[in-house]
């Protein structure tokens, strides 16, 4: 049977009038069940304690528990197939973090990427990084580690916690940007390279700063210098890398997104509750305590984030020749 045209044109606008309605209800009753935030690391690490912090927090403005999921491997893959994997709905979160936006180069044949797969909900936070020697290391400035490095080419050990990282890729980029050659030697994990370090099998590493402050703090080790573009409150006497290495600059990140489809409503409402969130003094007091910058956008600025640390890990991995394990 055909309907007249003005009654069709009735019987569409009214079927996009009930589906506005039924999109407003759906964001009005979320969320009506408990929330996961999927982790990349381990329990205990950093981003995990900032997860549980905010998802605290986020829990008591959303009226639903927020439950942490860790699932660790594959360089933060894992949780980001789980989540790209789970409905579109608002109720599985990824925390978002700079891997993500390596693994888009290092991993170039994966089905899944946070750049297709994961709509950029908020950020959270920025991280600097330091440069770490054993205190037996003859250089005790950036200038006297650059000096000794060219003197001493092929010697030196630059740690990591592991291939591809950013503990890895900081020194791939100050590696590209001073001509140094030294040699990196991965381990698994932040303890066990750590522990070569304080032993001495390893010269220097880069590492974050919320990981390394005991040590420093303690004379392990000795910082010298952070890659954020400013001094840190937690390290202010440690200067900056890029006043002696011009442009030479490295934060992590982490940040909240959800599967490709989540409606936008959600996607907003998420965006707002957790920049509030991020403003509470419990938050603030417990990000300072990590040596963490909070940072907070809308989500398209999250996306332009994204998109950026993409590009420039994109040039870093390819100048290294760094291929997925």
């Amino acid at each position: 049977m055909k309907l007249p045209r003005r009654r069709f044109l009735h019987v569409a606008a009214s079927a996009a009038a009930l589906s506005d309605v039924s999109r407003v209800a759906r964001a009005q009753a979320y969320p009506s069940r408990p929330l996961t935030l999927m982790v990349f690391v381990p329990a205990g690490g950093t981003p995990d304690i900032i997860a549980r912090v905010l998802g605290q927090s986020l829990s008591h403005r959303l009226g639903q528990s927020v439950v942490i999921d860790n699932r660790p491997g594959g360089g933060g893959n894992l949780a980001l197939q789980a989540v790209a994997r789970a409905p579109a709905d608002g109720y599985t979160l990824l925390l978002v973090a700079s891997p993500h936006v390596i693994n888009v180069t290092l991993y170039e044949k994966s089905a899944i990427t946070v750049t297709r797969d994961i709509v950029p909900v908020a950020s959270i936070n920025n991280d600097s990084f330091v440069l770490l020697v054993n205190p037996s290391f003859p250089a005790k400035t950036v200038a006297e580690f650059i000096a000794y490095a060219k003197a001493n080419p092929g010697k030196i050990n630059l740690t990591s916690s592991g291939t591809g990282n950013l503990t890895h890729l900081s020194g791939e980029l100050f590696r590209m940007m001073t001509g140094i050659d030294v040699v990196h030697v991965p381990y698994r994990g932040t303890p066990a390279a750590h522990s070569a370090l304080i032993a001495g099998d390893v010269h220097a590493m880069f590492d974050a700063v919320g990981a390394s402050v005991p040590h420093i703090q303690s004379g392990a080790l000795r910082a010298l210098g952070v890659t954020g573009k400013a001094r840190l409150r937690v390290l202010p006497d440690v200067p900056v890398i890029g006043d002696v290495v011009p442009g030479y600059a490295v934060t992590g990140f982490l940040g909240i997104g959800v599967p490709q489809g989540t409606p936008g409503e959600i996607v907003e409402r998420l965006n707002r509750e957790v920049n509030v969130a991020l403003a509470e003094p419990v938050v603030t007091a417990r990000m300072a305590e990590l040596g963490s910058e909070i940072f907070t956008g809308s989500p398209a600025d999250f996306a332009k984030l994204i998109a950026e640390e993409t590009e420039k890990w994109a040039k870093v991995v390819k100048f290294a020749g760094i291929k997925a394990e």
